[in-house]
């Protein structure tokens, strides 16, 4: 285990990785993770290199096409992470066969559910980018979001062995997993715009029947969502429900969700 991680550290050299002395707010904020998540590392450096974005080093070193240790550390969590969720769907579900659990499975690893999980922790904004990537809403962008949550989970692994990595699966991606892939199998955006407000500590979205055209048979219905006041979304349907579902869709897409 220990030469993995001399390997990532000798490689990319701990120049390459944000000190207290760049961004001591930065240092202070990994405090508050580690308490957000259960786990204090060991080696801070496994940490910092999980959540510093390749658009940081690219950037810092005038480098595009720089590897780092980012990408390196989402390679082997994502199969981490597919380990212990196929170990924990094989338990809890004895009686099912290898199609359930494989659909069950690829909804709980896929980019939607894990940027939901990464709300939770609000781990936006602990993840440091490029200016550029900052200024594009890179810290609310699904892909970064996902992709941090999966090198966050091999930085676990790397400093606290498959126990350590397997109880932070259990606890932040596998919490109330049944009710969540439910939502997101039936694409229910209002579930999903609501979660990401609240995980943020932001009101609720507010929805609003605009207007209703059409004969009572062939309804049209035209509904608004809006966010702090904020419109968000305009959407349409035969039902309100569908027109809610709409603007929710279309809000989530504005937000990066």
């Amino acid at each position: 285990m220990k030469s993995i991680i001399n390997k990532i550290i000798d490689y990319f050299g701990t120049r390459a990785i944000p000190g207290k002395m760049e961004f001591p707010k930065w240092e202070k904020s990994l405090s508050n993770l580690q308490k957000k998540i259960s786990y204090s590392f060991h080696d801070m450096m496994l940490l910092k290199a999980a959540l510093t974005h390749k658009s940081y080093l690219r950037k810092k070193f005038n480098d595009h096409k720089m590897p780092s240790p980012f990408e390196r550390m989402e390679f082997l969590g994502d199969s981490i992470l597919g380990f212990v969720v196929s170990k924990e769907l094989f338990t809890h579900y004895p009686d099912d066969q290898e199609g359930m659990l494989s659909k069950l499975k690829s909804k709980i690893v896929s980019e939607t559910y894990l940027t939901i999980k990464a709300n939770a922790l609000d781990l936006g904004k602990y993840i440091l980018l490029s200016t550029e990537e900052q200024q594009s809403g890179g810290q609310t962008k699904p892909s970064i979001l996902s992709d941090t949550m999966e090198a966050l989970i091999c930085a676990i692994y790397l400093d606290g062995g498959i126990s350590a990595a397997s109880r932070f699966v259990k606890h932040h991606i596998l919490t109330q997993f049944e009710n969540l892939v439910n939502r997101i199998e039936l694409v229910n955006y209002k579930s999903i715009l609501q979660e990401y407000l609240q995980a943020r500590n932001m009101a609720p979205p507010e929805y609003k029947t605009i207007s209703e055209e059409g004969p009572q048979h062939n309804k049209l219905f035209l509904v608004e969502v809006s966010v702090n006041s904020t419109i968000m979304g305009k959407g349409k349907g035969s039902t309100k429900k569908a027109a809610h579902q709409e603007a929710a869709r279309l809000a989530c897409q504005k937000l990066g969700i």
